[in-house]
């Protein structure tokens, strides 16, 4: 599901079911020689975060993307989106990035930082099977804090 007014309808009614939060955070570069990395990064991230959303339909929610320019960082960011969602009732919030910045964060919060794979030349199907390599990779993360108590 995801943070719109006809999910989050749904979410209302099934929040019992519902346990984990899922944040993009994507980092915005304007200057010309990182804006098309920084574009494509924001690309494999939305397009990563759809392919999780899909496959695990009814147990989490993907907030809206958390973009920052990367002048504007702030180490405590991580914690506080996640206190806000712990508040709000999810067990489980999980950052996902391809910044290497909030690596770091890792020992405090559920980040998982991946290498933005550039998708905007590939066709459908290549990049599906690129998406569902990825997925491989951060499904035992998710697995391994779902199986927490």
């Amino acid at each position: 599901m995801y943070f719109n007014a006809n999910d989050v309808t749904s979410f209302m009614a099934q929040k019992d079911f519902i346990d984990t939060a899922i944040v993009p955070l994507v980092s915005i570069d304007l200057s010309s020689e990182k804006m098309k990395q920084s574009g494509a990064e924001v690309d494999f991230v939305m397009s990563l975060t759809s392919f999780i959303e899909q496959q695990f339909k009814g147990r989490l929610l993907v907030m809206p993307p958390f973009s920052y320019m990367t002048t504007l960082k702030n180490d405590d960011l991580p914690q506080q989106l996640e206190a806000q969602l712990h508040n709000a009732g999810f067990k489980h919030v999980f950052f996902i990035t391809c910044d290497h910045y909030w690596t770091k964060s890792g020992e405090v919060v559920n980040m998982i930082w991946l290498p933005a794979i550039p998708l905007e030349s590939m066709d459908a199907s290549v990049k599906k099977s690129i998406l569902e390599d990825q997925l491989r990779q951060v499904i035992p993360m998710l697995s391994t804090k779902w199986a927490q108590i």
